[in-house]
């Protein structure tokens, strides 16, 4: 069925394109919102990769490779995106479990550790965060992944290893100090 809403599309039905559109949203906001780290600079990027792809639909070759050419598009409006804005103003909150609060000490530690997370990834270079995105968010296979990003599988492969290696060295770097060493400082 998306094959023939992409053959009407070409063939300029705007409400077939609309149908598309609607479909694949959900994602690419997704995934802009992760590679760029703003909810409202990935809606712009979205709809920047949108507006090419209605511009561009009759240049796509080949209906079935519709996703991947809209990811594809939604990667490149990321980078420009990113590109335009080098630097971002952030607000850190650190988050303490309350040690006393046994009951609500795993949400405290489940929320304290993905902002941990998520403030590790977003101090990634955008061309690891974008294979990460794309490969454990999109669960693409690392091949579909580089070309999506028009790259090398090699070149794919090696931005994972680095932006994996710089999440695991910066988590560790980061980890709190075991509550034993707490203790023997206060003493």
């Amino acid at each position: 069925m998306q094959q023939q809403l992409v053959e009407r599309a070409q063939a300029g039905d705007h409400d077939a394109f609309s149908v598309l559109v609607r479909a694949s949203y959900p994602r690419l906001h997704g995934v802009a919102r992760l590679i760029l780290r703003d909810s409202e600079r990935a809606q712009d990027a979205v709809q920047e990769a949108l507006v090419l792809a209605w511009r561009h639909v009759r240049a796509l070759r080949d209906a079935d490779a519709w996703d991947a050419w809209l990811y594809r598009l939604t990667v490149r409006a990321c980078y420009r995106w990113a590109r335009q804005v080098k630097r971002r103003d952030e607000i850190e909150l650190h988050v303490m479990p309350d040690l006393e609060q046994a009951g609500s000490l795993d949400l405290s530690t489940s929320i304290a550790e993905r902002d941990q997370l998520s403030r590790v990834i977003s101090r990634l270079p955008i061309d690891q965060r974008t294979v990460m995105v794309l490969h454990f968010y999109l669960d693409l296979p690392l091949t579909d992944a580089a070309n999506v990003l028009d790259i090398p599988v090699g070149t794919a492969k090696s931005r994972l290893h680095r932006g994996l290696e710089a999440l695991r060295a910066a988590l560790a770097a980061e980890a709190p100090a075991p509550i034993s060493r707490i203790r023997e400082r206060s003493a």
